[in-house]
């Protein structure tokens, strides 16, 4: 064990992090935010446009934010999908569009070449300015999203992630998965969804990014010719906030699976909490690597599972802490047990100061590599832009990781979780599990 941390620190101390880019800031007349990084390594611009469009704006209609994101390239100003991909592909541009809980993201990759970027701006201002969401293509799509949600009823995986949701934010439109419920798809209109798209798709709802072979002059330019192609629109409401958890549940399954699905759940950070750095931190040294504490008892001393880890998404409103694993059924109850006490342990004790030494130097030693590509670039971008984080969050996270001590660590798991009130769910053959918890080895 010790060598393996030994090993780690090396690792780390060998890939030497380069400077973070230096991320250029401003608004738009209209007051959109954009973010932009130049970049001349290579003919490439990267575009993000993020809205305040995702699956938390459905309302009872669960699923429309997905299916509206899936039908911008359907049709727009006169030209079907056909045209309009052509229209991308001869320039060897690529569109994406796709709908995370709080934000919808409109993507463009494009040659930086003045001719064929032109065209693939034109072809994305139509998208964003004239989407009409043609009959057919709504129908054909809203069917495709039942057939997901029908295989999705399916996998013990994904059972388990729509109880364990539903359980952590009753009432509340986190609760929701962004693919929808197939009761609320079925009564989607095609009005619906033009509805929600003049709805969101506006400048009031957008932070723009670009990511490429651009120069400032440049890139202003091509913000405010999207920008202007979006209606004025009005700045949506708040979420409510997420009640936190007060008691234990457990939410139990069967299903034809020879391994039970666990996930240990509670509400956990906005991304506004102060402490969220440490609980980042906290959450590595606890089930974020093969290294962490749950891969090292469950896997490693315990052989219980092949793979186990532990999670969190810090969201406009309180977003979810999970841990998850899959076990043999007749393990599960053992399992879930000592998921449990991993996590009081953690809770109340803290990290040791060589966990903590190792933690910090593998997320800064790794953190060029969430950014090592203008993709990757502009889609961290758009994170940063859409939630209001400061234009130097690259080059701060590092330093802010480097100054967490353990102290803070164990009062951000502590401020967050409570092992004794979790979302226990449990989807597999049940009847199986008759195990009766066993010593340590």
């Amino acid at each position: 064990m010790r060598a393996r941390w030994s090993l780690l620190l090396l690792l780390c101390a060998a890939a030497a992090a380069p400077a973070a880019p230096t991320v250029q800031h401003w608004r738009l007349a209209a007051g959109v935010p954009v973010y932009f990084v130049e970049a001349r390594e290579l003919p490439m611009v990267d575009i993000r446009l993020a809205f305040d469009a995702g699956s938390a704006r459905d309302g009872e209609a669960k699923g429309l934010a997905s299916l509206t994101a899936r039908l911008l390239n359907e049709g727009a100003g006169g030209l079907d999908a056909d045209e309009l991909n052509r229209g991308f592909e001869r320039h060897g541009a690529q569109f994406g569009a796709g709908v995370r809980r709080d934000f919808a993201v409109v993507s463009l990759r494009s040659l930086s070449r003045r001719e064929a970027l032109r065209a693939s701006l034109e072809n994305l201002g139509l998208l964003l300015e004239q989407a009409d969401f043609p009959p057919a293509a709504f129908e054909r799509e809203r069917e495709r999203m039942l057939v997901h949600i029908r295989q999705r009823q399916q996998s013990p995986g994904a059972l388990a992630d729509e109880a364990l949701y539903a359980e952590l934010f009753p009432g509340h439109p986190y609760a929701s998965l962004p693919g929808g419920e197939e009761e609320a798809v079925a009564a989607l209109r095609r009005e619906d969804a033009l509805a929600f798209y003049r709805r969101h798709y506006t400048a009031a709802n957008v932070v723009a990014v670009l990511v490429g072979d651009l120069d400032r002059g440049q890139a202003e330019e091509i913000a405010a010719q999207l920008v202007e192609r979006l209606g004025a629109g009005r700045a949506l409401p708040e979420l409510p906030p997420v009640a936190a958890l007060d008691e234990a549940r457990e939410r139990r399954r069967d299903h034809p699976s020879t391994q039970t699905h666990i996930l240990l759940g509670q509400v956990g950070l906005r991304i506004s909490d102060e402490d969220r750095i440490a609980f980042f931190v906290g959450n590595h040294i606890l089930g974020g690597g093969l290294l962490s504490r749950l891969f090292q008892e469950i896997r490693e001393r315990r052989g219980l599972a092949y793979s186990v880890s532990s999670s969190f998404q810090a969201l406009r409103q309180r977003g979810p802490f999970v841990i998850g694993m899959q076990t043999r059924n007749d393990q599960a109850a053992l399992a879930a047990e000592l998921l449990r006490a991993q996590l009081a342990e953690f809770i109340s004790e803290g990290p040791t100061a060589e966990e903590l030494k190792a933690a910090k130097s593998y997320l800064v030693g790794s953190f060029p590599l969430r950014v090592d590509s203008n993709g990757k670039m502009a889609e961290y971008l758009s994170w940063i832009g859409f939630y209001g984080l400061p234009p130097d969050y690259l080059q701060t996270f590092p330093r802010k990781i480097e100054k967490v001590s353990a102290r803070q660590v164990r009062a951000a798991m502590d401020r967050y979780l409570d092992a004794q009130n979790m979302v226990t769910v449990m989807v597999g053959d049940l009847s199986a599990d008759r195990a009766e918890p066993s010593p340590a080895p």
